[in-house]
């Protein structure tokens, strides 16, 4: 089976409502606006702590903490979604030094990591009052990334190059773009040769774990993601490379049922069969979300078979955030919509949109608060409802980093 029932529930059966969208937006923005605190930002929420983590220190990362809300607030301002009654960025130095102590209390120094480190932090006080200064301490953190273990976003040299390719987006300067391509390259160097599956994968060295994460979070297509939106920086030849070993891995590690098709986990699974996923971390929503902007044809017919059995699984009981929840899912729809035009990927990206509103409720009912996290959370959703109201297809932190 594709995808384990269990972590599913039925669709609920509600039309769409762009008044109750909005309706959601403002609300998610408002309450986030009046839990603010300077000293311990928002309130954490237990479903965001690992195993050994303080509750005492304020959670910060762009991936479940501060950074993200923040980000999340003024992206949402800035494309119109909402007002704000203050603005967030006007300490982010000491929003750097919180992120360091969450990274000692928990025993990482991956001060470079996208995810989780000083990069997202630093790139939001960039755009805030762009300094040499700032560049330079963004310049050198991606740079002392390039050979981290982890291969990956969350951590290691795919997430900063991502974070190289927003920094030259928004600038132009020659030395984002440079740093992009070292990593690339580095990449490359790095690729392993799978005999039995006859494709390239990459190894994973990270929480102590050695792995062969192919997913949209840990693996081989979150690579793929910033190689794809990066490929006028890497040239067409070097990039018809590229794309050449993407494709033949994406097809060589598909597994079909019928005119289904989902991906396990990992290449090389540690022990018994894979477990089947269908969420945006693990399983066929990250991989349409990070492959959606592949061009050409190749990928096609496994792109839409992945839609059909994401809309098949129905949405996932664990909530509407992203990471692993219905308004992630949700945004392989609105990129099915981007690529081919077919209006029925915006309206299954609009019923899981509802759906969602449905999941939020009922989690602050039976949590007594929001959830205050960009990928784990409400403000992630709402950018959700924002993309479902106007049809784009913008992944948070993933395709935008810098507003419109």
């Amino acid at each position: 089976m594709l995808f384990d029932p269990a972590r599913h529930e039925p669709l609920s059966p509600i039309a769409w409502d762009e008044d109750r969208v909005r309706a959601a937006i403002a609300r998610i923005v408002a309450d986030a606006e009046a839990h603010y605190s300077a000293t311990t930002y928002w309130p954490l929420d237990p479903r965001d702590l690992e195993p050994g983590d303080d509750p005492d220190v304020p959670a910060t990362s762009l991936y479940s903490g501060a950074c993200g809300v923040i980000w999340a607030l003024h992206h949402l301002a800035s494309v119109g979604a909402t007002g704000l009654s203050r603005s967030y960025l006007g300490d982010l130095e000491t929003l750097v030094a919180r992120n360091r102590a969450w990274l000692h209390s928990i025993g990482s120094r991956d001060f470079g990591a996208y995810l989780g480190g000083d990069v997202p932090i630093l790139m939001l006080a960039f755009a805030h009052a762009p300094t040499n200064e700032l560049a330079d301490r963004l310049a050198a953190l991606i740079a002392g990334n390039i050979d981290h273990p982890a291969r990956e976003l969350m951590r290691g040299a795919p997430g900063t190059m991502l974070a190289a390719l927003f920094l030259h987006e928004r600038t132009r300067d020659e030395r984002w773009a440079d740093l992009f391509r070292r990593t690339a390259n580095a990449l490359w160097t790095q690729l392993e040769w799978s005999p039995e599956h006859r494709c390239h994968y990459w190894t994973q060295d990270l929480y102590g774990y050695r792995s062969t994460y192919l997913d949209g979070v840990h693996g081989f297509v979150a690579t793929a993601l910033p190689l794809i939106r990066g490929r006028d920086l890497l040239g067409a030849a070097t990039f018809a490379a590229w794309e050449e070993r993407i494709v033949a891995t994406i097809e060589r590690t598909a597994t079909w049922d019928g005119p289904l098709v989902n991906w396990r986990p990992e290449l090389h699974p540690p022990k018994g069969p894979p477990k089947m996923l269908m969420q945006y971390c693990h399983g066929a929503p990250g991989f349409v979300t990070c492959l959606a902007e592949l061009p050409g044809t190749a990928l096609d017919r496994l792109l839409l078979a992945a839609g059909e059995a994401i809309w098949a699984a129905g949405p996932l009981v664990k909530g509407s955030n992203l990471c692993h929840g219905t308004g992630g899912n949700g945004y392989a729809f609105l990129k099915l919509y981007a690529r081919t035009g077919d209006a029925k990927w915006l309206a299954r990206a609009r019923a899981f949109a509802m759906h969602g509103i449905l999941q939020t409720e009922a989690e602050e009912k039976a949590h007594g608060q929001m959830r205050y996290s960009l990928w784990t959370g409400d403000p992630g959703f709402a950018v959700y409802l924002w993309d479902c109201l106007n049809g784009t297809a913008r992944f948070p932190t993933l395709d935008v980093y810098y507003g419109r």
